[in-house]
Protein backbone atom coordinates (compact mmCIF):
# COMPACT_ATOMS: atom_id res chain seq x y z
CA UNK A 1 0.00 0.00 0.00
CA UNK A 2 1.26 3.56 -0.75
CA UNK A 3 1.84 5.46 1.84
CA UNK A 4 2.33 8.47 -0.34
CA UNK A 5 -1.03 8.93 -1.36
CA UNK A 6 -3.54 11.62 -0.23
CA UNK A 7 -6.30 9.42 1.19
CA UNK A 8 -3.35 7.20 3.36
CA UNK A 9 -2.69 10.32 4.86
CA UNK A 10 -5.71 12.03 5.36
CA UNK A 11 -8.51 9.86 5.79
CA UNK A 12 -9.82 9.34 9.18
CA UNK A 13 -10.38 5.51 8.88
CA UNK A 14 -7.89 3.64 10.27
CA UNK A 15 -5.96 1.99 7.23
CA UNK A 16 -3.49 -0.71 7.43
CA UNK A 17 -1.64 -4.11 6.19
CA UNK A 18 -1.64 -7.38 8.51
CA UNK A 19 0.94 -10.02 8.13
CA UNK A 20 -0.01 -13.73 8.77
CA UNK A 21 1.12 -13.53 12.29
CA UNK A 22 -0.68 -10.61 13.04
CA UNK A 23 1.13 -7.67 13.10
CA UNK A 24 0.63 -4.23 11.18
CA UNK A 25 3.26 -3.88 8.89
CA UNK A 26 2.10 -0.36 7.54
CA UNK A 27 -0.35 1.94 9.02
CA UNK A 28 -1.71 5.71 8.18
CA UNK A 29 -1.42 8.46 10.53
CA UNK A 30 -5.49 7.93 11.86
CA UNK A 31 -3.62 5.49 14.19
CA UNK A 32 -2.19 8.25 15.43
CA UNK A 33 -5.58 10.45 15.64
CA UNK A 34 -7.77 7.73 16.73
CA UNK A 35 -6.13 5.86 19.29
CA UNK A 36 -3.09 7.58 20.04
CA UNK A 37 -0.71 5.01 18.52
CA UNK A 38 2.62 6.07 16.61
CA UNK A 39 3.71 3.50 13.83
CA UNK A 40 6.42 2.23 16.08
CA UNK A 41 4.11 1.41 18.94
CA UNK A 42 1.38 -0.26 16.86
CA UNK A 43 3.63 -2.35 13.90
CA UNK A 44 5.99 -4.10 17.15
CA UNK A 45 3.23 -5.56 19.09
CA UNK A 46 0.33 -8.46 17.38
CA UNK A 47 -2.72 -6.53 17.11
CA UNK A 48 -4.42 -8.64 19.62
CA UNK A 49 -2.23 -6.93 22.03
CA UNK A 50 -4.38 -3.91 21.52
CA UNK A 51 -8.00 -5.49 21.53
CA UNK A 52 -10.30 -5.45 24.61
CA UNK A 53 -10.31 -9.05 26.50
CA UNK A 54 -13.33 -9.21 25.93
CA UNK A 55 -13.22 -8.90 22.64
CA UNK A 56 -10.46 -11.39 21.58
CA UNK A 57 -12.17 -14.13 21.11
CA UNK A 58 -14.54 -13.11 18.24
CA UNK A 59 -11.50 -11.35 16.95
CA UNK A 60 -9.67 -14.50 16.51
CA UNK A 61 -12.60 -16.13 14.86
CA UNK A 62 -12.57 -13.31 12.31
CA UNK A 63 -8.80 -13.68 11.73
CA UNK A 64 -9.05 -17.14 11.14
CA UNK A 65 -11.78 -16.52 8.51
CA UNK A 66 -9.87 -14.03 6.80
CA UNK A 67 -6.06 -15.94 6.72
CA UNK A 68 -8.69 -18.43 4.74
CA UNK A 69 -9.95 -16.07 2.13
CA UNK A 70 -12.90 -15.24 3.55
CA UNK A 71 -13.68 -11.00 3.61
CA UNK A 72 -14.64 -9.80 7.16
CA UNK A 73 -17.02 -7.17 7.16
CA UNK A 74 -18.27 -4.17 9.60
CA UNK A 75 -16.44 -6.37 12.25
CA UNK A 76 -16.60 -4.52 15.54
CA UNK A 77 -14.83 -4.72 18.52
CA UNK A 78 -12.77 -2.20 20.91
CA UNK A 79 -8.92 -1.23 20.81
CA UNK A 80 -6.68 0.07 23.42
CA UNK A 81 -6.34 3.74 23.00
CA UNK A 82 -2.56 4.93 24.52
CA UNK A 83 -4.48 6.59 27.56
CA UNK A 84 -5.30 2.98 28.63
CA UNK A 85 -9.60 3.67 27.04
CA UNK A 86 -10.97 1.87 24.62
CA UNK A 87 -12.74 2.55 21.42
CA UNK A 88 -14.93 0.99 19.50
CA UNK A 89 -13.72 0.54 15.85
CA UNK A 90 -15.78 -0.94 12.73
CA UNK A 91 -13.54 -3.21 10.78
CA UNK A 92 -13.33 -4.35 6.94
CA UNK A 93 -10.64 -6.62 6.22
CA UNK A 94 -9.84 -8.85 2.54
CA UNK A 95 -7.00 -11.49 2.02
CA UNK A 96 -4.53 -10.70 -0.63
CA UNK A 97 -1.62 -13.44 -1.17
CA UNK A 98 0.40 -13.17 2.32
CA UNK A 99 -1.21 -10.39 3.78
CA UNK A 100 -4.57 -8.67 4.86
CA UNK A 101 -5.39 -5.46 3.94
CA UNK A 102 -7.84 -3.39 6.50
CA UNK A 103 -9.69 -0.55 7.39
CA UNK A 104 -11.62 0.68 10.53
CA UNK A 105 -14.00 3.05 11.58
CA UNK A 106 -14.21 4.80 14.91
CA UNK A 107 -17.90 3.64 15.90
CA UNK A 108 -17.49 4.85 19.69
CA UNK A 109 -19.92 7.75 19.59
CA UNK A 110 -22.81 5.37 17.81
CA UNK A 111 -21.83 2.45 20.18
CA UNK A 112 -22.40 4.56 22.85
CA UNK A 113 -26.17 6.38 21.89
CA UNK A 114 -27.24 3.07 20.57
CA UNK A 115 -26.46 2.32 24.44
CA UNK A 116 -28.18 5.07 25.78
CA UNK A 117 -31.21 4.85 23.77
CA UNK A 118 -31.61 1.47 24.99
CA UNK A 119 -31.12 2.38 28.69
CA UNK A 120 -33.80 4.91 28.01
CA UNK A 121 -36.24 3.03 26.05
CA UNK A 122 -35.93 -0.27 28.92
CA UNK A 123 -36.46 2.24 31.83
CA UNK A 124 -39.12 3.45 30.06
CA UNK A 125 -40.67 -0.01 29.61
CA UNK A 126 -39.89 -0.26 33.12
CA UNK A 127 -41.61 2.89 34.54
CA UNK A 128 -44.72 1.64 32.62
CA UNK A 129 -44.71 -1.76 33.86
CA UNK A 130 -44.07 -0.15 36.94
CA UNK A 131 -47.56 1.84 36.61
CA UNK A 132 -49.12 -1.33 35.65
CA UNK A 133 -48.74 -3.40 38.63
CA UNK A 134 -49.60 -0.16 40.97
CA UNK A 135 -52.34 0.58 39.24
CA UNK A 136 -53.48 -2.90 39.45
CA UNK A 137 -52.55 -3.29 43.22
CA UNK A 138 -54.05 -0.12 44.22
CA UNK A 139 -57.88 -1.69 43.09
CA UNK A 140 -58.06 -4.13 45.32
CA UNK A 141 -57.43 -1.93 48.49
CA UNK A 142 -59.74 1.10 47.09
CA UNK A 143 -62.69 -0.98 46.69
CA UNK A 144 -62.53 -2.24 50.35
CA UNK A 145 -62.53 1.12 51.25
CA UNK A 146 -64.99 2.02 49.11
CA UNK A 147 -67.57 -1.07 50.75
CA UNK A 148 -66.39 -0.05 53.94
CA UNK A 149 -67.69 3.63 53.50
CA UNK A 150 -70.79 2.30 51.84
CA UNK A 151 -71.83 0.04 54.99
CA UNK A 152 -70.89 2.77 57.84
CA UNK A 153 -73.48 4.97 55.59
CA UNK A 154 -76.24 2.62 56.07
CA UNK A 155 -75.58 2.60 59.99
CA UNK A 156 -76.97 5.11 62.38
CA UNK A 157 -74.87 8.66 61.96
CA UNK A 158 -75.03 11.64 62.80
CA UNK A 159 -74.93 14.79 60.14
CA UNK A 160 -71.84 15.41 60.34
CA UNK A 161 -70.23 12.03 60.11
CA UNK A 162 -72.30 11.36 56.75
CA UNK A 163 -71.06 14.61 55.58
CA UNK A 164 -67.31 12.83 56.15
CA UNK A 165 -68.69 10.26 54.68
CA UNK A 166 -69.54 11.29 51.48
CA UNK A 167 -66.47 13.31 51.11
CA UNK A 168 -64.87 9.96 51.91
CA UNK A 169 -66.93 8.26 48.74
CA UNK A 170 -66.57 11.10 46.65
CA UNK A 171 -61.97 10.97 46.93
CA UNK A 172 -62.63 7.07 46.53
CA UNK A 173 -64.56 7.88 43.56
CA UNK A 174 -61.61 9.73 42.07
CA UNK A 175 -58.83 7.79 43.21
CA UNK A 176 -60.50 4.93 41.45
CA UNK A 177 -61.26 7.47 38.04
CA UNK A 178 -56.90 7.85 38.45
CA UNK A 179 -56.08 4.32 38.58
CA UNK A 180 -58.50 3.54 35.20
CA UNK A 181 -56.48 6.32 33.76
CA UNK A 182 -52.90 4.96 35.10
CA UNK A 183 -53.87 1.60 33.55
CA UNK A 184 -55.06 2.64 30.59
CA UNK A 185 -52.35 4.64 29.71
CA UNK A 186 -49.93 1.55 31.22
CA UNK A 187 -51.97 -0.53 28.31
CA UNK A 188 -51.54 1.77 25.42
CA UNK A 189 -47.72 2.61 26.05
CA UNK A 190 -47.25 -0.93 26.46
CA UNK A 191 -48.04 -2.28 22.94
CA UNK A 192 -52.06 -3.64 24.14
CA UNK A 193 -53.83 -0.88 23.30
CA UNK A 194 -56.35 0.35 25.51
CA UNK A 195 -59.35 -2.04 25.47
CA UNK A 196 -61.82 -1.42 23.51
CA UNK A 197 -65.45 -3.89 23.53
CA UNK A 198 -66.50 -5.90 20.91
CA UNK A 199 -68.19 -3.19 18.83
CA UNK A 200 -72.06 -4.13 18.66
CA UNK A 201 -74.61 -1.68 17.16
CA UNK A 202 -75.75 0.92 20.38
CA UNK A 203 -78.05 3.33 20.76
CA UNK A 204 -75.57 6.32 21.77
CA UNK A 205 -77.90 9.04 22.16
CA UNK A 206 -78.60 8.26 25.76
CA UNK A 207 -74.83 7.25 26.40
CA UNK A 208 -74.52 10.79 25.10
CA UNK A 209 -76.99 12.36 27.42
CA UNK A 210 -75.91 10.29 30.86
CA UNK A 211 -72.90 11.43 29.95
CA UNK A 212 -73.00 14.87 29.57
CA UNK A 213 -75.89 15.04 33.31
CA UNK A 214 -73.11 13.61 35.13
CA UNK A 215 -71.17 16.52 34.06
CA UNK A 216 -73.29 18.71 34.19
CA UNK A 217 -74.58 17.74 37.44
CA UNK A 218 -70.74 18.18 39.04
CA UNK A 219 -70.01 21.44 37.36
CA UNK A 220 -73.98 23.23 38.16
CA UNK A 221 -72.22 26.78 36.85
CA UNK A 222 -71.38 25.33 33.73
CA UNK A 223 -74.06 25.98 30.53
CA UNK A 224 -73.75 22.76 28.63
CA UNK A 225 -75.87 22.14 26.02
CA UNK A 226 -76.13 18.82 23.27
CA UNK A 227 -77.17 19.00 19.67
CA UNK A 228 -77.48 15.72 18.09
CA UNK A 229 -78.63 14.95 14.70
CA UNK A 230 -76.89 11.17 14.17
CA UNK A 231 -78.67 8.03 13.57
CA UNK A 232 -78.97 5.84 16.40
CA UNK A 233 -77.65 2.78 16.61
CA UNK A 234 -74.02 2.68 15.77
CA UNK A 235 -71.22 0.64 16.48
CA UNK A 236 -68.95 1.37 19.29
CA UNK A 237 -68.10 -0.25 22.84
CA UNK A 238 -70.66 2.52 25.15
CA UNK A 239 -68.39 2.41 28.17
CA UNK A 240 -65.52 4.08 26.02
CA UNK A 241 -67.48 6.25 24.12
CA UNK A 242 -68.97 8.07 27.70
CA UNK A 243 -65.24 8.17 28.67
CA UNK A 244 -63.88 9.90 25.52
CA UNK A 245 -66.70 12.08 25.95
CA UNK A 246 -66.32 12.55 29.73
CA UNK A 247 -63.01 13.30 29.16
CA UNK A 248 -63.44 16.06 26.56
CA UNK A 249 -66.21 17.79 28.80
CA UNK A 250 -64.24 17.99 31.50
CA UNK A 251 -61.66 19.33 29.66
CA UNK A 252 -63.97 21.71 28.14
CA UNK A 253 -65.42 22.45 31.48
CA UNK A 254 -62.23 23.13 32.75
CA UNK A 255 -60.48 25.39 30.68
CA UNK A 256 -63.34 27.22 29.50
CA UNK A 257 -64.47 30.95 29.70
CA UNK A 258 -66.82 31.04 32.88
CA UNK A 259 -70.35 32.18 31.73
CA UNK A 260 -69.37 30.71 28.35
CA UNK A 261 -71.49 27.68 27.21
CA UNK A 262 -69.82 24.50 26.81
CA UNK A 263 -71.52 22.55 23.13
CA UNK A 264 -71.56 18.89 22.72
CA UNK A 265 -72.20 18.19 18.44
CA UNK A 266 -72.94 14.51 17.32
CA UNK A 267 -74.04 14.28 13.67
CA UNK A 268 -73.21 12.01 10.64
CA UNK A 269 -71.07 12.65 7.66
CA UNK A 270 -72.17 9.88 4.85
CA UNK A 271 -70.21 6.52 6.61
CA UNK A 272 -68.51 9.07 9.42
CA UNK A 273 -69.70 9.78 12.44
CA UNK A 274 -68.99 13.27 13.92
CA UNK A 275 -68.59 14.28 17.43
CA UNK A 276 -67.43 17.40 18.79
CA UNK A 277 -66.71 19.69 21.62
CA UNK A 278 -66.30 23.01 21.61
CA UNK A 279 -65.88 25.80 24.49
CA UNK A 280 -65.08 29.37 24.53
CA UNK A 281 -61.51 30.56 25.94
CA UNK A 282 -57.90 31.43 25.18
CA UNK A 283 -56.48 29.92 21.88
CA UNK A 284 -54.27 27.48 22.71
CA UNK A 285 -50.27 28.21 22.00
CA UNK A 286 -49.06 26.05 19.44
CA UNK A 287 -45.96 24.85 21.33
CA UNK A 288 -48.70 23.19 23.62
CA UNK A 289 -51.17 22.20 20.72
CA UNK A 290 -48.00 20.12 19.39
CA UNK A 291 -47.89 17.66 22.60
CA UNK A 292 -51.53 18.29 23.18
CA UNK A 293 -52.59 14.25 23.41
CA UNK A 294 -49.23 13.39 24.44
CA UNK A 295 -49.35 11.84 28.41
CA UNK A 296 -49.17 14.07 31.22
CA UNK A 297 -49.58 17.17 29.54
CA UNK A 298 -52.10 20.02 30.07
CA UNK A 299 -52.83 23.11 28.37
CA UNK A 300 -52.54 24.75 31.54
CA UNK A 301 -52.11 24.26 35.28
CA UNK A 302 -54.42 25.48 37.70
CA UNK A 303 -54.85 24.90 41.61
CA UNK A 304 -58.70 23.22 41.16
CA UNK A 305 -57.46 21.03 38.43
CA UNK A 306 -57.41 17.34 39.17
CA UNK A 307 -55.69 14.40 36.99
CA UNK A 308 -52.87 13.49 35.92
CA UNK A 309 -52.40 14.95 32.21
CA UNK A 310 -53.70 11.36 30.70
CA UNK A 311 -57.51 12.89 29.48
CA UNK A 312 -56.89 13.76 26.28
CA UNK A 313 -54.20 10.62 25.55
CA UNK A 314 -56.46 8.06 26.44
CA UNK A 315 -59.71 10.14 24.62
CA UNK A 316 -56.89 9.76 21.40
CA UNK A 317 -56.27 6.19 22.20
CA UNK A 318 -60.16 5.43 22.74
CA UNK A 319 -60.39 7.08 19.05
CA UNK A 320 -58.04 4.95 17.36
CA UNK A 321 -59.37 1.99 18.96
CA UNK A 322 -62.45 2.49 17.19
CA UNK A 323 -60.60 3.27 14.03
CA UNK A 324 -61.19 7.24 14.43
CA UNK A 325 -59.41 10.18 15.14
CA UNK A 326 -59.44 12.63 17.56
CA UNK A 327 -58.54 16.30 16.61
CA UNK A 328 -57.82 19.86 17.56
CA UNK A 329 -58.94 23.38 16.85
CA UNK A 330 -57.99 26.31 18.68
CA UNK A 331 -58.57 30.31 17.63
CA UNK A 332 -60.02 33.65 19.38
CA UNK A 333 -62.97 32.17 19.61
CA UNK A 334 -63.15 28.52 20.92
CA UNK A 335 -61.31 25.24 21.22
CA UNK A 336 -63.05 22.34 19.10
CA UNK A 337 -62.05 18.58 19.75
CA UNK A 338 -63.50 16.27 16.66
CA UNK A 339 -64.17 12.71 16.88
CA UNK A 340 -64.25 11.08 13.45
CA UNK A 341 -65.09 7.37 13.07
CA UNK A 342 -66.90 4.90 10.57
CA UNK A 343 -70.21 4.39 11.86
CA UNK A 344 -69.68 0.29 11.56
Amino acid sequence: MDRTTLTWKVTPDLLGVVDASGIFTDTNPAWYTTLGLLPEDIETRQFFYFVHPDDISRTEAAFERVKHGHPVLQFENRYRHKDGSYRWLSWNAVPEGDRFFCSARDVTRAKENEAHLATREQEARFREQFIAVLGHDLRNPLSAVGAALRLLENEPQSAKALEILSLGRQSVTRMSSLINDILDFARARLGNGIEIGHPEKTDLRPVLSQTVEEIRLANPDTDLREEYSFQDPLACDPERMAQLVSNLLSNAVTHGTPGKPVTVTASDDGDDFILSVANAGKPIPQETMDLLFEPFTRAETRASQNGLGLGLFIAQQIAKGHGGLLTAQSDEQQTVFTLRMPRS
